[in-house]
C-alpha cells in the first residue's frame, strides 16, 4: 500500500499566505452560532499575521515550568480566520468516533479515532494507518497492547484547524527541542469521554502519567453538561498546577519528558442529559530516519 501523498500545513507563518487569508474574512461575520462552539466568538481572531512573540511566549512557559496553558481568547489569535470559520465541521466529527474496546477497567465511556503523520517543516504526510502502542512503563492500565483504533476521517486529517495547530506545535516544540528534530512523528487522537448518572467518565483512567513521547498538545473541542475534568500537572513529585479546560480552543502544551499530567473524572451536571468532554490530543517525538 503506497504512503499517502504529502500535503502542506496551514502556512500561517508565511506573510503572503496569511495576507490572502485575511482577504477572505469579510464574508465570515454572518456565520451562525453553533452547539459546537461560539463560532462568531472564535472569528474575533487576529487580523494581522501572528507575532513571533505569541509563539515564543508559549515556548518560554514550557521551558520554564514544563507546560503552558492558553485560553481560547489567546489561541484563537493563532488560527487564520478561514480555519476558524470551519470550526463547526471540525468539532462535529467528534460525533462519529468508535468505542474504545481496549479499556482494561472494563469501561465503555471512551470513544476515539487515531492517525499518524510525518512532519518536516510545514510539510505534513499522513502515514498508512497503524496501531497505537504504549509500554506499561507509561500506561500501566492499557499499555503493553497493540491497539487498533478507527482511523481519523480523511477530511479531518486535512482540515485547516488541524493543519494550523500542527504548524503552531511544530514551531513551538521545534524552538525548544534540544537538539532540534529534523522530522516529527505525530500522533493525533480524537477523544470523547462520556459520563452518565452514577457512572463517571475517566479522561485519564491510568491516573497521573506521561505519554512516552517528547511533547504533547491537548486542545478542548467541546464540553457539554460536564462537571470537574480538572487537569493536574506534576513534576519532581509535587504539584506544578491545576486548571480546567472549559471553552473550545482552550489548550495545554506539555514537555512530556519533564512533567506528568492527569485529568479528574467527569460527571454530568444534569443526570437526565448526555454529558461528554471532547479533546484533540497531538503527541510529538522525533521520527525515525526516512528510508532511502
Amino acid at each position: 500500500m503506497p504512503a499517502p501523498p504529502a500535503f502542506r500545513g496551514s502556512g500561517f507563518f508565511i506573510p503572503s499566505v496569511w495576507a490572502k487569508r485575511r482577504a477572505g474574512k469579510a464574508g465570515l461575520a454572518s456565520t451562525p452560532k453553533s452547539e459546537y462552539g461560539c463560532v462568531p466568538d472564535l472569528l474575533q481572531a487576529r487580523t494581522v499575521m501572528p507575532a513571533l512573540s505569541d509563539f515564543t511566549s508559549i515556548a518560554g512557559d514550557i521551558a520554564a515550568q514544563g507546560y503552558a496553558v492558553r485560553p481560547r481568547r489567546a489561541m484563537q489569535t493563532l488560527f487564520p480566520p478561514p480555519a476558524l470559520a470551519e470550526w463547526e465541521r471540525f468539532a462535529a466529527s467528534w460525533n462519529d468516533l468508535g468505542t474504545d474496546t481496549y479499556m482494561a477497567d472494563g469501561g465503555r465511556y471512551r470513544r476515539r479515532r487515531f492517525a499518524a503523520f510525518r512532519m518536516s517543516g510545514l510539510a505534513v504526510a499522513r502515514k498508512p494507518h497503524q496501531p497505537h502502542y504504549q509500554s506499561r512503563d507509561y500506561n500501566p492500565l492499557n499499555g503493553g497492547v497493540v491497539r487498533w483504533f478507527d482511523p481519523v476521517r480523511d477530511e479531518i486529517a486535512v482540515h485547516p484547524v488541524l493543519l494550523s495547530l500542527l504548524d503552531l506545535c511544530g514551531h513551538v516544540f521545534g524552538t525548544i527541542a534540544k537538539p532540534p528534530a529534523h522530522d516529527w512523528h505525530v500522533e493525533m487522537h480524537q477523544f470523547r469521554i462520556e459520563a452518565s448518572s452514577g457512572v463517571a467518565g475517566q479522561p485519564t483512567p491510568e491516573g497521573l502519567h506521561r505519554d512516552g513521547v517528547e511533547w504533547v498538545c491537548v486542545m478542548l473541542v467541546n464540553r457539554i453538561n460536564v462537571s470537574s475534568g480538572v487537569t493536574r500537572i506534576f513534576g519532581h513529585g509535587q504539584s506544578l498546577g491545576s486548571f480546567t479546560l472549559t471553552d473550545p480552543l482552550d489548550a495545554v502544551f506539555l514537555d512530556d519528558m519533564r512533567v506528568m499530567h492527569g485529568v479528574t473524572p467527569i460527571a454530568p451536571l444534569d443526570g437526565a442529559r448526555s454529558a461528554f468532554r471532547d479533546v484533540l490530543v497531538l503527541t510529538f517525538r522525533e521520527d525515525d530516519p526516512a528510508p532511502q
